[in-house]
């Protein structure tokens, strides 16, 4: 006698396996075309003439910079930032502006207030991860100059901004 197998189809293993291929490539095409479709490029500029016209701005700063001889080192300790000059110190000693912005989630971008301390650094906590490429750019609170970065972070060695 020959045994016939009775169990129904729905508790066989081939069938759930035949139709989880094309099941799994419904999710797929669905989760790529939500990203596809959630927004804007945020790093494409809408009015690039204008945005043309203010990088020659942008370069006078960094030369205000070059002729105040202006030098500075930022180091990330204990979660804070400390910032150090080794020349061209601003006499007034008021606040600096430290940004920090990723080069391509525009979301994550920070700005910290750096305040002089009794021995003559800046500092500012650090509320954020810092880890991964960022552009650094740091000004004094009026933007008559500004000294900028490209790294990667963490980095052990202290950051030189040099313009």
């Amino acid at each position: 006698m020959q045994q016939t197998d009775t169990t129904p189809w729905y508790k066989q293993f081939w069938p759930w396996f035949l139709i989880t291929i094309p099941m799994s490539s419904v999710v797929v095409g669905s989760i790529v075309f939500n990203f596809a479709t959630d927004g804007t490029n945020s790093l494409v500029v809408d009015d690039y003439y204008k945005e043309g016209k203010s990088i020659n701005a942008r370069l006078d700063k960094v030369e205000n910079a070059q002729a105040l001889g202006i030098a500075a080192d930022l180091v990330f300790e204990n979660s804070s930032a400390v910032l150090s000059f080794s020349s061209g110190e601003p006499k007034d000693g008021t606040a600096l502006k430290l940004n920090f912005y990723h080069v391509t989630q525009p979301e994550r971008d920070i700005e910290l207030l750096l305040a002089r301390d009794a021995s003559g650094k800046y500092r500012a906590p650090l509320t954020f991860n810092v880890q991964g490429k960022w552009r650094i750019r740091l000004t004094p609170m009026d933007d008559t100059w500004k000294l900028q970065q490209k790294l990667s972070l963490p980095q052990a060695s202290p950051i030189q901004f040099r313009p």
